[in-house]
């Protein structure tokens, strides 16, 4: 799997090559460039810092305190996932024509991408043993010190997966940036490719955002660390007490409703208004033929990307060395780059080396595995980071096999963690945009495709159904997202 993101970043290296030295220094030493560099880095560290401040507030709020309706509102809180991001820009542009630039673009991102971070903190959080806060309030830390000093480290590697995931998301993202007329190295790359017929140029744009992605990888890399977060020993963890919020359980109460009338009303309330006022007759025999295609994708795809994703998570929580972090990063790199660009490097590779398989679902679902296998693996790898790894030695030491030991034992401990990444794989490619424009084969459409069709075109009331549609298909998934990753499986 490894070898086969490599595959893309090979293509591009060699095409921006061509261009030559003197040309290649020409064309990436402009102002243009630079302007794309600021909004590029501006937009991410902007919304990273958002979705991580809501992510863990929101997370805390409903796992640890005595907020009313906790269960209800995780579901609103996730809920999100289901709305792809260009379908809430849509919505919005709908809602205030003028929003655009680069506040247009942290709004409508900030509110898709913020359960990215949610969902793997609130299942940490979840799962926490109270112990260890009391052992630091015993040692006379108050709520606060204890706080940043017992639980906050225990939430590193879940909140960094998610900024991760948030980050990596922003520097593919296409639509939504479109639609709000903000341009980042994704849009221009995508110019380059439609508008100037220009390989070279943008592969050595798209140069710089692999650039852009390794730096932000060896960011969480040094971040991260290597402490072991896992508990083994004695008695079993002991779930902690909710804290009594008191006189602040109405101001976030408002809040959390705040933030779903943005991140789900505006999105609900824009399609029902272009169902009512456009008088939206979808055409059902077509709708249902392109949500077919939709599930078929989703489903292969994130079958494929789920199996090919857990040996390099099992690599990276027990076997970590030079060479699995080099298989990990790899992966990231080439889920970084936009759709399109892994797009023409897959056509390049099956026209030349295997054109069988070209115009057909195999190369389709081979990008939508390289470009979303980090999902599955830091789902993976979180669950992996919380479930012993002697207990897997002492099947072993019982007599197991390894197959044996890893289905009995490894494989029930990660299961939450599993389903929850293959969840968000098939919400992903079940809303993925620019591949399947280039790569669907010859008469398959998708829900996306059909929704950017018709958005393209302006009509608004013809795409409510096909993006209707789309929120419907992801939004059973939730449930899989909201698993909890503590429950005790079958051993």
């Amino acid at each position: 799997m490894a070898a086969l993101c490599v595959l893309p970043l090979l293509v591009v290296g060699f095409t921006a090559f061509d261009t030559g030295v003197g040309a290649a220094w020409d064309l990436l030493w402009r102002p243009r460039v630079g302007e794309l560099l600021r909004n590029t880095a501006s937009l991410v560290v902007l919304t990273v810092a958002l979705t991580t401040a809501i992510g863990i507030a929101t997370a805390w709020l409903v796992e640890r305190t005595s907020l009313p309706g906790a269960r209800f509102w995780r579901v609103l809180l996730v809920a999100p996932l289901a709305v792809p991001a260009f379908v809430n820009s849509y919505a919005w542009t709908t809602v205030r024509p003028d929003l655009e630039g680069l506040a247009g673009a942290v709004l409508v991102t900030t509110l898709s991408y913020f359960p990215f971070v949610f969902l793997p903190v609130a299942a940490v959080l979840r799962g926490l043993d109270q112990s260890m806060e009391d052992s630091s309030r015993s040692l006379g830390l108050g709520p606060w010190p204890t706080f940043f000093r017992a639980v906050l480290p225990q939430l590193r590697p879940a909140a960094l997966g998610g900024m991760l995931l948030v980050s990596l998301h922003l520097l593919s993202e296409f639509g939504v940036l479109a639609m709000l007329r903000f341009p980042t190295f994704t849009t221009a790359i995508l110019e380059q490719f439609q508008v100037a017929f220009s390989n070279s140029a943008g592969s050595l744009l798209a140069l710089v955002l692999i650039a852009l992605c390794l730096g932000l990888l060896t960011v969480e890399l040094l971040l991260r660390g290597t402490m072991r977060h896992s508990r083994f020993g004695r008695g079993a963890a002991r779930r902690a007490l909710p804290a009594h919020l008191g006189a602040w359980t109405a101001p976030a109460l408002l809040g959390l409703a705040f933030l779903t009338v943005l991140s789900l009303g505006v999105p609900l309330g824009s399609l029902l208004y272009w169902f009512v006022a456009g008088d939206a007759q979808p055409d059902v025999p077509e709708l249902l033929q392109t949500l077919g295609s939709t599930l078929g994708l989703g489903l292969g795809a994130g079958l494929i990307t789920v199996v090919a994703a857990f040996p390099i998570a099992w690599l990276i929580a027990r076997r970590r060395s030079w060479l699995s972090v080099l298989v990990e990063r790899a992966t990231y790199v080439a889920s970084s780059l936009p759709g399109v660009v892994i797009a023409l490097a897959l056509v390049t590779l099956s026209v030349t080396y295997a054109n069988a398989v070209y115009q057909t679902s195999v190369v389709l679902v081979a990008a939508y595995a390289i470009l979303f296998i980090p999902r599955a693996m830091v789902s993976i790898r979180a669950a992996m980071a919380h479930a012993p790894e002697e207990l897997t030695d002492a099947a072993r030491a019982l007599g197991d096999s390894p197959f044996r030991a890893f289905v009995r034992v490894l494989l029930p401990l990660t299961l939450p963690g599993t389903l929850a990444g293959f969840a968000m794989v098939f919400i992903a490619v079940s809303t993925e945009l620019t591949a399947t424009l280039l790569l669907a084969p010859t008469g398959t459409q998708t829900l996306a495709t059909a929704f950017w069709s018709a958005s393209e075109s302006i009509d608004y009331a013809g795409a409510a159904p096909y993006a209707a549609a789309m929120m419907l298909v992801s939004a059973p998934l939730t449930y899989l997202l909201l698993r909890s990753p503590d429950e005790e499986p079958a051993l």
